[in-house]
């Protein structure tokens, strides 16, 4: 009971300060600014650099759990417990919510002069997509389902690379940063069609403040109801990507490979 407090608190303090806020304040930046004031790459380097600290700040502690969607899926695999899980969770949308706040207060002023006093969901001055994603007017549900799945398998295979110790996992204190890179490219790639959520934590607390803050409830029925697809859409694609990822590369890692690097290593340092 005493220990998960502190790993609760520290896993929202890590999304706050660092994952949501440097995030959604880009978003904010590039909309109110009309470009002006950064574009489309600054949004993903600053998502790239929230996630490379969210996970330095949490990663001693949670592990670096800011995404909903692995947590659930390390529930599902037995890798920790569904009350550990819930407790990351609530964590998450908690910091997260309170990013939302804080990005809203931020730039309250610009938010109302943008659109002349009003918040709007959709059309040419809309301020909601700062804060969570909506997909663009070309796609089908289906098809940014299909975007935000195959986004997710992305980032669950790339992160499963750079920590698999069986294979050629990548030095500990270059993991954040990697993953942030990960992110990165994932924004770069595959972000045109929804926004690349590929994290229900980083989308619906901010959604569900949106609601309250005076955007309405459009921020659920907009774009046929889309703010079911990040949440679904990213936890069966940490499934199928953890399956994937043990079909094309775990099964076929040496059972001994460990063993002989931990060897190698000890010489090494006996040496």
């Amino acid at each position: 009971q005493s220990t998960r407090a502190p790993k609760l608190l520290l896993t929202l303090l890590s999304l706050f300060l660092f994952m949501q806020v440097f995030g959604l304040s880009s978003v904010a930046q590039v909309v109110l600014g009309k470009g002006s004031s950064g574009q489309y790459l600054s949004i993903n380097i600053a998502f790239g650099i929230g996630v490379t600290l969210g996970i330095h700040a949490s990663g001693g502690i949670s592990g670096g759990h800011l995404n909903a969607a692995i947590t659930i899926t390390q529930c599902i695999l037995g890798n920790i417990s569904w009350i550990k899980g819930a407790a990351y969770i609530f964590g998450q949308f908690l910091g997260s919510f309170t990013a939302a706040a804080t990005v809203f207060a931020l730039y309250y002023d610009a938010l109302y002069h943008h659109a002349n006093g009003s918040l709007t969901v959709t059309g040419p001055t809309a301020t909601a997509l700062i804060f969570s994603t909506y997909p663009a007017p070309n796609i089908s549900l289906q098809g940014a389902f299909f975007t935000e799945f195959m986004a997710t398998v992305m980032l669950i295979l790339g992160i499963l690379v750079i920590h698999d110790k069986k294979n050629n996992a990548a030095i500990k204190g270059t993991q954040p940063m990697l993953t942030g890179m990960l992110v990165l490219g994932i924004g770069l790639g595959m972000g045109l069609n929804t926004g690349y959520a590929i994290n229900p934590s980083r989308d619906l607390p901010p959604r569900i403040f949106t609601a309250i803050a005076g955007w309405g409830m459009d921020v659920f029925t907009a774009d046929h109801s889309w703010w079911w697809v990040p949440i679904a859409a990213p936890v069966l694609g940490c499934l199928a990507g953890v399956f994937i990822y043990k079909v094309v590369i775990d099964f076929h890692n040496e059972p001994a490979q460990e063993n002989e690097n931990e060897k190698e290593q000890a010489v090494m340092e006996t040496s």
